[in-house]
């Protein structure tokens, strides 16, 4: 049903080339692996015996999608009536998906988070804005005046990504020798 509804969605943006990708290729493509996948789940569920089901939690669910939203509601500018949220651009509504979707498991770390946020984004950045030439917005426009007037707009978006993956390198290693794990107890009788 999902594979359906993203199909349908996407029923009138040109799917491009491998060249030239355009807007509908990735969600189609992936609309078309996420169909074939539950198609080959609900085969195996009827022919092989398998375990009940667990009690669902709903922390999962939640977060991503509320990182999915918040995703959604940053990356450009959106008004609803009289509400209306700035567009802050990849650059920071890709770290805010990370971090909010990041929670979805019960062991997740901030400072985890953080460090895949400040590496994953920049990795997007170079990818959609730079390789595959797709009109993401990278950045706040009040941002726009930090750079040197004649950078290119590439020159601006390589710069900021490699600032963002310097700043994951420094957050990991000064991080480093704070993070708490399992702590091991020993017994009365000397065994861990």
């Amino acid at each position: 049903a999902l594979a359906a509804l993203a199909l349908w969605l996407t029923r009138d943006l040109d799917q491009g080339t491998l060249n030239s990708m355009g807007p509908a290729m990735l969600p189609r493509w992936l609309a078309v692996a996420v169909g074939l996948s539950g198609l080959a789940l609900l085969v195996s569920a009827f022919t092989k015996k398998g375990d009940v089901l667990e009690r669902w939690n709903l922390r999962g669910p939640v977060f991503v999608i509320g990182g999915i939203l918040a995703f959604a509601l940053t990356i450009r500018p959106f008004s609803f009536g009289a509400l209306t949220t700035p567009g802050l651009g990849l650059l920071f509504a890709g770290p805010l998906a990370i971090i909010i979707g990041g929670y979805a498991t019960p062991e997740a770390r901030l400072r985890d988070l953080v460090v895949l946020a400040l590496s994953l984004t920049p990795f997007c950045m170079i990818l959609f804005g730079d390789l595959l030439n797709l009109p993401i917005p990278v950045f706040p426009q009040a941002l726009t005046g930090l750079f040197p007037p004649d950078w290119s707009q590439k020159a601006v978006l390589r710069a900021t990504a490699a600032i963002m993956a310097g700043a994951a390198v420094i957050v990991f290693f000064a991080t480093r020798g704070r993070r708490r794990g399992p702590v091991d107890v020993a017994d009365h009788s000397g065994r861990i």
